[in-house]
């Protein structure tokens, strides 16, 4: 099973940059979009059947916000609609498709950069999520949480930790949750594949030149709980698709 997580920044406008003929380039299996920005009906999703892919949407109630997506070849079991949180399901910040005993999670974790109020609300959406994701293991002990978690974690995976130590997305209660996160039996794949520094998967985009010269954030994961573990079979990112501020993360697992 092959799985793409990508911030798409606008599927419409993802859409306009190539992101369908990067598609017909056959990159995953499940291809799992955040930000889409768009309802189902607003765009012509025929397309990405004509691919061979079935699509499953979960839409913010304010249109040209937010919204997830999953675009597979590999039909679903179930597909399950936000997670309860009102605010978060208004939001559609997470969506949520089974395969068999195995339950993959599309998240659009919250940004605190637009101020203190929205900081907050991310804290409390952390902390519903943790809990939601307990609640869900209980059920299904093998999950697959990808998405943009909008969090770095390590000193590591941000371009400038020191400069960026006061900046939402590198908090330490941020990082904290993280930490909480990973000791929970969570596995960051792809550092169980690269060690290496200077692996990021968005920029920003205020100045060209920060892309070019990888000043980068590691804030997009597709990670697993422990019984997966010993079914990754490779990790990978790759800046030089470039539809987006962000760029797509790949998990190939053996299941």
């Amino acid at each position: 099973m092959r799985i793409i997580s990508y911030n798409v920044n606008g599927i419409r406008a993802a859409i306009n940059k190539g992101f369908l003929d990067w598609l017909k380039t056959d990159p995953a299996d499940i291809v799992c979009v955040q930000e889409t920005k768009a309802q189902r009906e607003n765009v012509d999703h025929t397309v990405f059947n004509n691919l061979g892919y079935m699509d499953y949407w979960f839409s913010a109630q304010k249109k040209g916000y937010s919204g997830v997506a999953v675009f597979t070849r590999v039909k679903p079991d179930n597909v399950v609609y936000g997670t309860g949180h009102q605010v978060s399901d208004d939001e559609g910040r997470v969506i949520q498709l089974d395969f068999g005993d195995t339950r993959l999670i599309n998240a659009y974790f919250p940004s605190g950069t637009s101020g203190e109020e929205r900081q907050l609300y991310k804290y409390t959406w952390l902390h519903e999520f943790y809990e939601y994701l307990e609640t869900v293991r209980n059920q299904y002990p093998r999950l697959i949480l990808c998405g943009d978690y909008n969090i770095a974690h390590k000193e590591i995976d941000i371009h400038d930790p020191k400069g960026n130590k006061k900046s939402s997305g590198f908090l330490p209660e941020e990082r904290a949750w993280m930490d909480k996160y990973y000791d929970n039996k969570w596995v960051d794949t792809f550092r169980v594949f690269h060690a290496e520094p200077h692996r990021y998967s968005w920029w920003s985009q205020r100045f060209p030149s920060v892309r070019l010269n990888n000043k980068g954030w590691r804030i997009d994961y597709i990670n697993v709980t422990e019984p997966l573990r010993n079914c990754l079979s490779g990790a990978e990112i790759y800046p030089d698709v470039k539809h987006s501020d962000h760029c797509p993360v790949y998990l190939e697992l053996s299941m």
